[in-house]
């Protein structure tokens, strides 16, 4: 009797524990919208790599351990100073689009961690910044380069990213900051080329205009010469005939003068 209240006892208490365990939060997780998880098995075979857990509700043994991860694009901002071509010091200030990659959350922790921020990605940034900048003047990075600059930052970065499970989505040049004197000569500059420019295009449009007015000009001369060449005195006259028949059977009040003109054709007077 006294045996059987024993083991009824202790399976009373064994059962509560296990259910004191179960519902300690360590068993029961939660991964919320944009996030991933990795689980780590403290009395197994350790981190389980090749398992991802998408979001819900899990249950887990309390000694096992979850790890988060935020999946989401996230942007971060960098500013740096850099040395152009020339030597000459350089604030840039970049904004960086990135996400650990969903399928190898695993290797990331196991690799790297959850610091993968300040580990991997701004060194890298910082890293392939200076190398890209350096190949290029202020006056360049300034105005005409910037979008390759931009371009070259974002490849370099991109390919020792992807190394570590990691993607990154876009770089951006948010601005330049150059030395006062630097950029008010370069600024100077620009503005002549913009003149030089313009000027350049007035003298080609003005030397246009004055093509097509000498061609018109040539078009008329010959139209002239041709002209010339094909009234004769006879053509003249016959044209007069013709007039002068119209004329008479116009209408109007008119006095006819035959043989009146130098050339022989009848004058006509008068008329309404």
């Amino acid at each position: 009797m006294n045996k059987s209240r024993v083991i009824s006892t202790a399976a009373v208490v064994f059962i509560g524990f296990i259910v004191l365990i179960l519902l300690t939060s360590e068993a029961f997780v939660t991964i919320n919208v944009g996030e991933e998880g990795v689980l780590f098995h403290k009395f197994g075979k350790g981190l389980n790599k090749e398992k991802v857990y998408s979001q819900g509700f899990h249950i887990i043994a309390p000694w096992n351990t979850m790890y988060k991860y935020n999946v989401r694009i996230q942007e971060g901002h960098e500013e740096m100073d850099v040395l152009a071509s020339n030597g000459l010091s350089i604030s840039v200030d970049l904004s960086y689009r990135y996400s650990p990659m969903k399928d190898k959350i695993g290797y990331l922790h196991d690799e790297i961690g959850t610091n993968y921020l300040q580990t991997i990605i701004i060194p890298e940034i910082r890293s392939s910044t200076r190398q890209a900048i350096g190949r290029y003047t202020p006056e360049e990075l300034y105005s005409t380069k910037r979008d390759a600059i931009q371009t070259e930052i974002f490849e370099e970065t991109r390919k020792a990213m992807e190394e570590k499970y990691l993607i990154l989505d876009a770089i951006l040049i948010r601005s330049v900051k150059l030395p006062p004197t630097i950029k008010t000569a370069i600024e100077s500059k620009l503005k002549q080329e913009q003149e030089s420019q313009e000027y350049a295009f007035r003298i080609e449009k003005e030397q246009k205009e004055a093509e097509r007015k000498r061609i018109e000009a040539e078009g008329i001369k010959q139209y002239q010469n041709i002209v010339s060449q094909s009234l004769s005195q006879s053509l003249l006259k016959w044209q007069g005939i013709e007039a002068t028949k119209e004329l008479a059977n116009s209408p109007n009040t008119k006095v006819v003068i035959v043989g009146g003109g130098d050339s022989g054709l009848p004058l006509i007077l008068g008329g309404n």
